[in-house]
């Protein structure tokens, strides 16, 4: 049999950029309305060029950001291989058996992974804590049901599984809002703790980094860098088997824990 290469789930052309847009409109119009008040200052009261270029400058860093992340997001979500989940098959060794899919409230790949592992035994958990998740963005996420199967509450720090019972945990965009470091570790302990020697844990995130800069501007502060990725993940005891890139913007870590 041929294995395919991509699962497609239904989704619109624009669904990902739109999806960016709707998560964070807050921001976005207060970047549209701050630029309109600049310009319509410097139009309406005389200043020294010095002031005249400063707010004119920062209007067209922010108009460029504003711009260029909405086409970004574009590239990832809608028009890259990221939302195809093939990828998944090709950087996992083998197919789990059972495994688990982490997620804050937005649940996009749980679907895609019980399509692409039919034979496999899978639980869903939804880890989100308002204590330690608290960006304003996450509630719009959470309100989304899109794609969204039955999933079992659960706390990031005790995961309701025995240890060594799972194949494989994949944190997909979700742990990044974790964003305090002793938490995030809890969680990757955890997370090692349920995988069986050898087994896998799938990290997929944006990285805070002069890619994501360019397209995000100071939005690339909520992403945590490489550095961080690799620290958690050493700390709590995996080894990094893979690591590669979907587009410039995403990075995949795929930690194994030891044998």
């Amino acid at each position: 049999m041929q294995t395919p290469t991509s699962i497609l789930l239904p989704r619109g052309k624009y669904e990902g950029m739109l999806q960016i847009l709707r998560f964070n409109w807050p921001l976005y119009a207060a970047v549209l309305l701050a630029c309109a008040a600049i310009l319509t200052s410097l139009a309406a009261f005389p200043v020294i060029d010095r002031v005249r270029w400063l707010g004119l400058g920062v209007v067209g860093c922010a108009g460029y950001w504003a711009f260029v992340s909405l086409i970004v997001s574009h590239w990832i979500y809608d028009r890259s291989k990221l939302n195809q989940w093939a990828w998944i098959k090709e950087t996992l060794p083998q197919a789990p058996q059972r495994w688990v899919d982490i997620h804050v409230g937005l649940d996009e790949s749980s679907a895609a992974l019980r399509q692409m592992f039919p034979d496999s035994e899978s639980v869903i958990l939804d880890v989100f804590d308002s204590n330690e998740m608290t960006e304003p963005s996450i509630a719009e996420a959470r309100s989304i049901k899109a794609n969204t199967l039955l999933s079992q509450r659960a706390d990031f720090r005790s995961l309701p599984f025995k240890a060594a019972e799972l194949d494989a945990v994949f944190l997909i965009f979700a742990a990044h809002e974790i964003r305090k470091s002793a938490p995030r570790l809890a969680l990757f302990k955890e997370a090692q703790r349920v995988l069986k020697p050898g087994g896998r844990a799938l990290l997929v995130e944006h990285l805070r980094d002069f890619h994501n800069f360019l397209a995000f501007g100071p939005g690339c502060f909520h992403f945590h860098s490489r550095a961080v990725w690799l620290n958690v993940g050493k700390s709590s005891g995996f080894a990094l088997e893979l690591e590669k890139r979907i587009t410039p913007f995403v990075g995949i870590f795929l930690l194994r824990r030891p044998v």
